[in-house]
């Protein structure tokens, strides 16, 4: 889980556009970030695995 801090600084307005970054809605790591599931990695897999998101299966063969 990453600090309480970082997550409350993430979601001021920056002073340079270029200074915004992405963290994971779930648990709020800043590495790793899916944008098009919004999450981290580690959440992503976890969610994924217990059926969580719609269309996403772990692969098997």
């Amino acid at each position: 889980m990453a600090k309480t801090c970082l997550m409350e600084k993430q979601k001021r307005a920056p002073k340079f556009a270029a200074r915004r970054y992405h963290r994971c809605r779930v648990c709020g790591r800043a590495r790793a970030y899916m944008r098009r599931f919004d999450m981290c990695r580690l959440c992503f897999r976890e969610h994924a695995t217990k059926g969580l998101i719609p269309g996403v299966t772990k692969a098997s063969w």
